[in-house]
C-alpha cells in the first residue's frame, strides 16, 4: 500500500482528517446535485410541468438502480478500509476486483429487464398516459447506460475507502460540468426535451467513469486492478453484500415509498402534486448533503481504525461527525422551513407549482434537524461491518413512512402525505440514537479492555 495514503488514515488528527475527506466529498456532491437541479430547471422551463412529473415518476426506478450500485460500492468500501486497517492490502485488491465484476453482471441484468418492461414499470410507478411518454423517453436512456452508472458509484467508493476523496470529487465535478453544458445544448439548441436531459446525464457519467479508471491505471492508486482479481470469490462477495445490502434496502425502501407517495398524491392532488414532489426530491438532495458528505468522509476513518482496533479514534470521529452533521442540518431546517419559496423558484416559474411546492416543503422538512444523526448512524454500522444494525437503521424511516402515507391523508388529504415525512424522521432518529448509544458503550468497553491488555503486555 502507498505509504503516503496509509499515513493519512493512520497518523492524521481525526478532526482534520474528517475535514480533509469531507470537503472534497461536499464539493463533488454539491456539483452533482447542482446538475440534478439544472436538469430540473431546464425541463421545467423548456418542457413543462408534465416533464417534471415524468422525472418524479422515474425517480423511484433511478433510486433502485442507484441502490444496487451503492450496495456494491459501500459494501466493498467497508471491506477495503477494514482490510487496509488490518494491514491486508491483498484482500483489499481482491475486493476491488470483485466489486468491478459484480458491477458488470448486475448492471447488465438490470438493463435487460428494464428495457424489456419499461412501459409496465412506469405505469406501476403511477404514470398517467399524459406523463408516460416523458418518463419513457427519460428512462430508456437511463436503463441503457446502467453499467456506466454502476462503475461511477463503485469506483468512487473504493477510491474514497483508500483515503483519497480528491479523485472522486474531480470525477463528479467533471461529469457534472459536462452534463450542464450538454443540457443547454440538447434541450435548448437541439430541442430534444427530456430525452436530451437523460442523454446529457449519461455522457457526463461516462466521462466521470473514464476519469476514475484512468486514476486506477495511472499507478497513483494505492490499490491496483489486476485481471486475476476479477474472478468472483464467494467469501468476498458475501462480505460485500452482507454490508452493502443495508444500503440497497434503504434506497429500495425509499424508492418503494416514493412510488406510494406518487400514487397517493395522484389520488388526492393530481399531476400538480406529483410535480411538486419531483421538485421536493431535488430539494431533499441539498438537505441530506451534510449527512452524506460527512458520512463519506467518516467511512474510511471508521473502517480503517476499527480494523486496526483503535477504538479511541473511532469514538472521536463519531463524535466530531455527529456534531458537524447536526449543525448543518439545523441550518437546512431553518432555511427550508422559514424561506422555502426562494428555493422553489430556482426550479420553476409556474406560480401554481411554486405555491404547491412551498406549502409542501413547510411540512416535509419539519424534522430536518434530525437527519444528520439518522444518516450517520446507518453509515457507522456499515463501516464497522455490523450488518443487522445497519439494516435496521437503514429501513426504519421508509418502513414507517409507507403506512403513514396511507393513514394520514384520510385525515388531512394531501397535507397528510407531507406530514408523513417528519413523523417518520422523528421515529428513525429515536431508534438510531438507541442503537448508536449501545454501540458507543461497546466501543468504550473494548477500548478499556485494550488499554488493560497493553498494560499487561508492558509489565
Amino acid at each position: 500500500m502507498d505509504s503516503q495514503q496509509q499515513s493519512v488514515l493512520n497518523d492524521d488528527r481525526v478532526g482534520r482528517l474528517l475535514l480533509k475527506l469531507s470537503l472534497p466529498a461536499f464539493m463533488g456532491l454539491f456539483v452533482m446535485t447542482l446538475y440534478n437541479v439544472v436538469d430540473t430547471i431546464f425541463i421545467s422551463r423548456y418542457v413543462g410541468s408534465l416533464g417534471i412529473a415524468g422525472l418524479s415518476i422515474s425517480f423511484p426506478i433511478q433510486m433502485m438502480i442507484m441502490g444496487l450500485g451503492q450496495m456494491i460500492g459501500i459494501g466493498s468500501a467497508s471491506v477495503i478500509s477494514r482490510a487496509l486497517g488490518a494491514n491486508d492490502p491483498r484482500k483489499a485488491e481482491r475486493t476491488l476486483g470483485n466489486a468491478i465484476s459484480h458491477s458488470i453482471i448486475i448492471s447488465i441484468l438490470i438493463a435487460a429487464v428494464g428495457l424489456a418492461n419499461i412501459d409496465p414499470l412506469l405505469r406501476l410507478m403511477g404514470a398517467s398516459e399524459a406523463v408516460l411518454l416523458y418518463a419513457k423517453d427519460y428512462m430508456f436512456i437511463i436503463f441503457a447506460s446502467t453499467t456506466v452508472q454502476f462503475f461511477a458509484m463503485v469506483l468512487s467508493s473504493t477510491i474514497r475507502a483508500q483515503g483519497n476523496a480528491h479523485v472522486p470529487m474531480m470525477s463528479m465535478t467533471i461529469g457534472a460540468g459536462i452534463n450542464i453544458g450538454l443540457d443547454a445544448l440538447f434541450i435548448i439548441s437541439f430541442g430534444m426535451g427530456i430525452k436530451g436531459a437523460a442523454l446529457a446525464t449519461i455522457i457526463g457519467q461516462t466521462i466521470s467513469t473514464l476519469y476514475l479508471f484512468r486514476y486506477y491505471s495511472s499507478g497513483k492508486s494505492s490499490l491496483k486492478i489486476y485481471p486475476g482479481n476479477l474472478r468472483v470469490e464467494m467469501n468476498i462477495a458475501r462480505d460485500i453484500f452482507t454490508i452493502g445490502i443495508a444500503s440497497f434496502a434503504q434506497i429500495a425502501a425509499t424508492s418503494v415509498s416514493a412510488v406510494f407517495v406518487n400514487r397517493v398524491l395522484g389520488t388526492y392532488g393530481g399531476d400538480m402534486a406529483i410535480s411538486a414532489y419531483g421538485i421536493i426530491n431535488r430539494v431533499i438532495m441539498f438537505a441530506l448533503m451534510p449527512g452524506i458528505v460527512i458520512g463519506q468522509g467518516l467511512q474510511p476513518i471508521l473502517g480503517f481504525n476499527y480494523g486496526a482496533r483503535r477504538y479511541d479514534r473511532v469514538l472521536k470521529s463519531i463524535k466530531i461527525a455527529s456534531i458537524a452533521a447536526t449543525i448543518c442540518c439545523i441550518a437546512a431546517f431553518i432555511v427550508l422551513n422559514f424561506f422555502p419559496e426562494p428555493i422553489i423558484k430556482i426550479f420553476t416559474a409556474d406560480l401554481l407549482l411554486i405555491e404547491s411546492s412551498s406549502h409542501a416543503t413547510g411540512y416535509v422538512f419539519r424534522a430536518a434537524y434530525l437527519l444528520g444523526i439518522t444518516m450517520l448512524g446507518s453509515l457507522v454500522f456499515q463501516s464497522i461491518g455490523k450488518a443487522t444494525q445497519s439494516m435496521v437503521t437503514s429501513l426504519v424511516r421508509p418502513l414507517f413512512l409507507i403506512p403513514l402515507i396511507f393513514i394520514l391523508p384520510k385525515l388531512w388529504q394531501v397535507d397528510g402525505v407531507w406530514l408523513s415525512f417528519p413523523i417518520s424522521d422523528a421515529i428513525a432518529f429515536t431508534l438510531t440514537m438507541v442503537l448508536l448509544i449501545r454501540q458507543i458503550r461497546e466501543f468504550k468497553s473494548s477500548d478499556s479492555l485494550k488499554a488493560v491488555e497493553s498494560l499487561q503486555v508492558g509489565s
